[in-house]
């Protein structure tokens, strides 16, 4: 079964929306851990899914970094 990287965009009624290479994607939110947060990255395999903390960290680190370089003085 096919492993699919993914970026929680939000919850909506009983749905995560993953990110997904540009697009959207709706997936039961009971299949994923009690923890899981937007902006995790997740890996999905099925109804199995992984939150990959160190990604999720390396990606608020861009994202934060980069929001510094847009907004300095």
């Amino acid at each position: 079964m096919k492993k699919i990287k993914g970026i929680i965009d939000r919850f909506e009624e009983g749905f995560a929306v993953i990110e997904i290479q540009g697009g959207t994607k709706d997936c039961p939110k009971d299949i994923f851990p009690k923890d899981t947060q937007v902006g995790d990255v997740v890996y999905i395999t099925g109804n199995q899914v992984e939150i990959d903390k160190s990604e999720t960290k390396k990606l608020a680190k861009e994202i934060e970094d980069l929001m510094n370089e847009v907004w300095e003085d």
